[in-house]
């Protein structure tokens, strides 16, 4: 196999997490529903993030959190993703780009602006969502560089990605370009809504596209229609190549073939925010499968990772991985 540029390549929704502190009153004010998620549109997305108070501005998106996760353990990535010209844009592709992920698709200079979540944090801790996909959704086959797919040892692809039509075909045209470089192919499922909106699409996927599935619990049990883990475990044991399935406190199982490997959670002195744990364990999983380690292992440091992204507020590493896995496994 020719060498490779990147052990991984993301696709996902580039989007920019605004956070606020505010009392309850501006919630109802502005007609806010407390802790829950809400899809707005541009319009809508432009009115808020104006009424906000001062706020901090992260980058996010499934799959650019995992890329972030990779560059933390050393591992080398890219990123594909839509964002606009305009400051949230500059503001994603700075970060990424800081993080150590390589980041070149074009910013759009017209369509929808950059996609944001604006986070409302009340003196409880409870976080509100309103979160407007913009440019991510118009991610098209022309973005996909061929050279980069063809370039990396596995091309990653978070579920929520599969709603735009266009960027459903882009992920596509990447599988092809993967698996005629002898290049693996991997997607996780996102969440259970995602997979009951694409159901027959995904069982598709798994089967004929995809090498490598990240899916947690609820996900894998709905993408079968299950009643157990287990009976689920059973149907993708021979849909592809490599399952990673978490299963939050109980830890995760990998499964590959008649291989199967339980591999317990790591342990956390206060869980503080799940947020970002799923695309943490995907990044560790990826970085020891790129290095050649035996599958219990990368399960392994998919649980470290997500074990340092879940003590802490924001779905990005803050301390150093590299450093935390040498110091777990020695």
């Amino acid at each position: 196999m020719a060498d490779t540029r990147f052990d991984v390549v993301g696709m996902g929704n580039a989007m920019v997490d605004v956070i606020a502190h505010a009392d309850e009153a501006f919630l109802v004010a502005y007609g806010l529903t407390k802790g829950a998620m809400t899809l707005i549109d541009a319009g809508r997305a432009e009115e808020l993030y104006a009424l906000m108070p001062p706020a901090v501005e992260v980058s996010g998106g499934s799959a650019g959190n995992t890329m972030a996760a990779l560059a933390s353990l050393g591992g080398r990535g890219a990123y594909i993703g839509k964002v606009n010209g305009d400051q949230l844009g500059q503001v994603f592709r700075h970060d990424i780009r800081a993080a150590g992920v390589a980041f070149d698709v074009p910013s759009a200079r017209s369509g929808s602006p950059t996609g944001r979540c604006l986070i409302v944090v009340t003196p409880d801790a409870q976080r509100t969502m309103q979160t407007f996909l913009g440019a991510g959704t118009e991610l098209e086959p022309e973005d996909v560089e061929p050279e980069l797919i063809a370039g990396s040892q596995v091309t990653y692809m978070e579920g929520y990605l599969w709603d735009p039509p266009g960027a459903k075909q882009a992920f596509l045209k990447s599988a092809r370009i993967a698996h005629n470089a002898g290049r693996k192919v991997s997607i996780s499922l996102s969440d259970p809504f995602c997979v009951e909106r694409h159901r027959e699409e995904f069982l598709d996927l798994v089967e004929h596209h995809v090498d490598i599935l990240f899916a947690n619990e609820h996900e894998i049990m709905s993408l079968y229609r299950t009643r157990t883990f287990d009976e689920a475990l059973q149907h993708v044991r021979s849909k592809c190549e490599v399952a990673a399935l978490t299963r939050s406190e109980k830890g995760s199982v990998v499964v590959a073939g008649d291989e199967v490997h339980v591999i317990d959670a790591e342990p956390v002195a206060h869980v503080v925010d799940s947020t970002g744990a799923g695309d943490a364990y995907a990044a560790g999983f990826l970085y020891g499968l790129t290095r050649g380690m035996p599958l219990a292992a990368c399960g392994r440091v998919g649980g470290i990772a997500a074990a340092e992204v879940i003590s802490h507020v924001g779905a990005r590493p803050e301390e150093p991985l590299a450093e935390l896995v040498r110091r777990k496994l020695g």
